[in-house]
């Protein structure tokens, strides 16, 4: 058995991901953490039935508990430092917060590695992983390819976690041609998007979207198109978010992207 903290515990993800530990058999809901929902039960905070664990405020309140695994669900200004305090214990984090840098998950990792503990991040819908596994798949064999992202109108971070961590790690299989120079092309600055790990990054804000990401692969007569779309419901993060706390234990380091825990390196 498994004892699960987690944080963002009363989120559009963590009400779900509460309920997903609730009715596992092979895991424990250890602690919980959402400060405006601090000292209630979280069944009750949620609308249901007591649970037996009340909130807590702080992440560090909430590591007093015997915990096996953080799962994390909050804000950019605070995942890392959750990330961080837990890697300091010797637990490892399954990291959905999204909004952190190619910087942030270099520091994790080193702190990751040198406490010999794993730290799973990235989108953990299944459907996204398995855009990850093709789109690093097809990269190997076509050399032009951008990532269009897709987001509700009021989203801060742009481009999303999901498109980021895209494009670093197709950056990382190779960088895309580019026939034209970004700085040859004519028009206002930034109308190409910008460039993350020399990927072509461009991030559309609109109403009716909840979060999509495409990648596009062209060549001379064809092109290849992948797309991941998310709905309204939360509930698709629960599976991969579960398995990812159930596999990570295995790991050290971080691991960026359900793939690499259904396929092994893509």
């Amino acid at each position: 058995m498994l004892n699960i903290c987690i944080s963002g515990a009363t989120g559009w993800t963590g009400q779900e991901l509460v309920r997903g530990v609730i009715e596992a058999e092979d895991l424990e809901l250890a602690s919980a953490v959402a400060r405006q929902a601090a000292g209630r039960d979280i069944g009750e905070a949620l609308g249901g039935e007591p649970a037996g664990v009340s909130v807590v405020a702080t992440l560090a309140e909430a590591l007093e508990a015997p915990c096996d695994v953080l799962i994390d669900y909050t804000h950019p200004s605070a995942g890392k430092a959750h990330a961080l305090a837990a890697i300091g214990r010797g637990i490892p984090v399954v990291l959905g917060t999204t909004g952190l840098s190619a910087a942030d998950f270099a520091e994790i990792d080193r702190a990751a590695r040198a406490a010999g503990v794993g730290v799973a991040t990235g989108n953990f819908c299944l459907t996204a992983a398995l855009l990850q596994h093709f789109a690093l798949f097809a990269a190997r064999h076509l050399e032009r390819f951008e990532v269009i992202d897709y987001a509700h109108a009021t989203k801060p971070d742009a481009p999303s976690g999901t498109a980021m961590e895209l494009a670093e790690l197709l950056g990382e299989v190779r960088r895309p041609t580019i026939d034209l120079a970004i700085a040859e092309t004519r028009g206002p600055e930034g109308v190409r998007g910008a460039s993350v790990n020399g990927v072509q990054v461009h991030a559309l804000r609109l109403p009716s979207y909840t979060l999509a990401v495409e990648v596009i692969f062209a060549q001379t007569g064809e092109r290849l198109v992948l797309r991941h779309e998310a709905g309204a419901s939360a509930r698709p993060y629960v599976f991969g978010s579960l398995l990812a706390a159930r596999r990570i234990g295995e790991m050290t380091g971080v691991v960026r992207g359900l793939d690499k825990l259904l396929f092994g390196e893509a």
